[in-house]
């Protein structure tokens, strides 16, 4: 039983208990310890969970440290990782076209097979252009290697206008799609790579601790509308905190 169907399980019994009363059921710390403390979580899961989030978020380093410590043997082959994290730092440095370079050499199928994400990277190489006040350059750029792929698809053409109107503005914190230019949106495009080179591995593009922890929450606000429990209010700490009654 995992500790996702404990609240679950609850909830089913709340139903039942809601149909013959008004008010919420209250269950005491030490009710909901024995609840807790009756599942039964195996190691080995727990290990290999741990190793998922190492590998996808390219940990490299604490992953090989966890693999000799724990004898959990990752998904993939960890040397992969630091190729990834590499073109995912080159990214998020603005260094497109080495970014681009190190994909095709990684897998060339990457790009070929994904026109959104090779356009996004393209889009990327003109943002920088543009913050580098290379105007020429980038309309250049823009007219050669984003147009015609824009003339093909209404979605990109539509977003290779709001970048080369960037270069309409002079003070660029005028510009409506100014958020273009911040590195929030260079963190994005190296995170749509790093999803693409996950897959092509066959690995999850998202850690699976992350969405755990989400189902977590959810189950107990579900379960707020029926009972009163002791909550994990922190997940850092995943202690429990007795309900005010």
């Amino acid at each position: 039983m995992s500790l996702f169907r404990i609240f679950v399980n609850q909830l089913e019994e709340d139903d039942e208990d809601m149909s013959q009363a008004t008010s919420k059921k209250v269950i005491t710390r030490e009710e909901w310890e024995k609840k807790l403390n009756a599942v039964k979580l195996r190691k080995e899961d727990m290990n290999t969970l741990v190793m998922n989030f190492l590998v996808t978020e390219g940990y490299v380093e604490a992953a090989e440290k966890f693999q000799r410590e724990s004898g959990t043997k990752p998904e993939i082959d960890l040397a992969t990782i630091t190729d990834r994290m590499a073109v995912k730092k080159a990214v998020q440095n603005g260094n497109v076209e080495d970014a681009i370079e190190k994909v095709n050499d990684l897998n060339p199928e990457i790009l070929d097979t994904n026109p959104e994400l090779f356009f996004h990277l393209q889009q990327q190489r003109l943002i920088e252009l543009i913050r580098q006040g290379r105007t020429e350059e980038a309309l250049e750029f823009a007219q050669e290697e984003l147009a015609p792929r824009g003339e093909e698809n209404q979605a990109f053409l539509e977003e290779l206008e709001k970048t080369v109107a960037l270069l309409v503005f002079e003070d660029a914190s005028t510009c409506p799609v100014k958020e273009l230019l911040d590195i929030s949106h260079r963190l994005k495009t190296a995170s749509e790579v790093n999803a693409a080179i996950l897959t092509s591995q066959s690995h999850e593009k998202d850690p699976k601790l992350p969405s755990l922890l989400k189902m977590l929450i959810w189950a107990q606000n579900q379960l707020d509308e029926k009972a009163v429990y002791p909550h994990i209010n922190d997940l850092s700490t995943g202690q429990l905190e007795d309900p005010s009654v």
